[in-house]
């Protein structure tokens, strides 16, 4: 069956127990914590927490029943659903409460991890098309010059790593976003994956934005829930942000040992989407060290993470990683890591003809009018001051700045040279010795 949301192919829902691949004793155990936990008796609503079809529910409990651990409540119950409820038996509360000392874990049945494997073959991140339109709509607010997309372009559209240094300031994490933005179509990103019995849970709506979910019309023919498999959340394609604060340990399989379960790392939430480390340099670790992390990933398109019993398993690795830096790569890097890293891009500062398109379109977004004998103070006066060296940044500073003194006088909003000198006055700070 050949479903497709977004462009990307869907999983299919399972038609019965043994489709789901799971085994059947974990998800006997998932259902009773799960009926333990939330009191949830009708199928119908454990349809919506299992994340399952309901005839494999149906099959669960007819399971279940047999062995005397869910009995039947002999009621229908009041309300519009008219549906028969389900409750644990003794046997079966005492099972899921010995369940749940091993794992925690209940709610939405996860995803074995070779299926999961496969959903993200269809759905990878080197499939997508990238074209010089997209990009340049995601980067519609950038100034950027057309050789720096000339490179972009290719880089972003092969999935593969790219490395982009340069001076501060010039808005190389405004890039990274806007390659996320320009991706633009969904993937589908199990709630929970599960590896020889252990769960991770992968969904994280921190990372991933969910699209809007179609809830189905009880009285409508066509059920469109069940046009592809739930255990899974059709989002857009995720993206991680890290900057100073990433270590490795933020790279490896995060477990809790008084819930017993895992939580997928950073990178395997990432996947089918983009990891952007950010101001590399400025983490605890070495740049090297965390580039040595990365190589397998990078070259194999798989990761190796473990369990806490030091298990060690392949994860899919299908990420765009994006690393930016203000160090010249050769400063941080030795020349085997940087072999590895596809694409390296020079991100400078830009030339006056930039900066000046770019200083007009911050003054027509905040409503300042453009002032000629300013701009020639600013640019005769000021920037020869250091050495004629313009940053992106640097426009929507010196106009934020401007605006503010302007608001503190009690004067209308207005650029003038002295208004310059004193915004320029806040944009660097002297260099002096303080006595302590």
């Amino acid at each position: 069956m050949n479903m497709q949301t977004s462009g990307v192919m869907a999983p299919p829902p399972a038609r019965d127990m043994a489709d789901t691949g799971l085994n059947v004793v974990m998800m006997r155990d998932i259902m009773l914590k799960t009926m333990f936990r939330t009191n949830k008796e009708e199928i119908s609503e454990l349809v919506r927490v299992l994340c399952l079809p309901s005839r494999v529910v149906q099959e669960l409990i007819d399971a279940a029943r047999d062995q005397g651990l869910v009995e039947a409540t002999g009621t229908l119950h009041a309300g519009s659903s008219g549906e028969m409820g389900f409750r644990l038996t003794d046997g079966g509360k005492a099972r899921a409460l010995d369940a749940l000392s091993q794992s925690e874990y209940y709610g939405a049945m996860p995803v074995p991890m070779e299926v999961y494997a496969k959903q993200v073959k269809r759905q990878s991140i080197r499939n997508i098309q990238m074209t010089r339109n997209q990009l340049t709509g995601a980067m519609g607010h950038l100034v950027l010059p057309d050789e720096l997309l000339d490179h972009l372009g290719p880089a972003v559209g092969s999935g593969r790593s790219i490395l982009m240094y340069g001076p501060p300031g010039n808005g190389k994490s405004s890039i990274s976003n806007g390659i996320r933005d320009a991706l633009g179509d969904k993937i589908y990103v199990p709630r929970a994956i599960e590896y020889a019995g252990q769960v991770i849970t992968v969904y994280d709506p921190i990372v991933h934005s969910a699209a809007e979910e179609q809830v189905d019309d009880p009285d409508s023919l066509r059920r469109t829930s069940n046009r592809y498999d739930l255990r899974y959340v059709l989002c857009e394609r995720p993206t991680v942000i890290t900057g100073g604060e990433l270590t490795i340990d933020m790279l490896n399989l995060v477990y809790n040992a008084t819930s017993r379960t895992y939580q997928a790392p950073l990178q395997l939430k990432s996947t089918g989407g983009v990891f952007i480390v950010d101001d590399l340099g400025r983490q605890a670790e070495p740049p090297q060290a965390l580039i040595n992390r990365w190589i397998v990933p990078l070259e194999e398109n798989k990761d190796i993470l473990a369990l806490q019993s030091g298990e060690k398993f392949e994860v899919p690795f299908d990420t765009l990683v994006i690393f930016s830096t203000n160090f010249h790569p050769n400063e941080i890097f030795d020349k085997a890591a940087l072999r590895r890293i596809f694409f390296k891009i020079k991100i400078d500062g830009p030339s006056q003809e930039d900066f000046l398109k770019i200083f007009a379109m911050v003054a027509r977004k905040k409503n300042i009018a453009l002032d000629e004998a300013t701009l020639v103070h600013l640019l005769k006066k000021k920037y020869p001051t250091i050495d004629n060296i313009y940053a992106n940044y640097q426009p929507i500073f010196l106009i934020d700045q401007m605006l503010a003194i302007c608001d503190f006088e009690g004067i209308q909003p207005q650029m003038t040279p002295e208004l310059i000198d004193r915004a320029w006055a806040n944009m660097f700070v002297r260099e002096e010795h303080i006595e302590h």
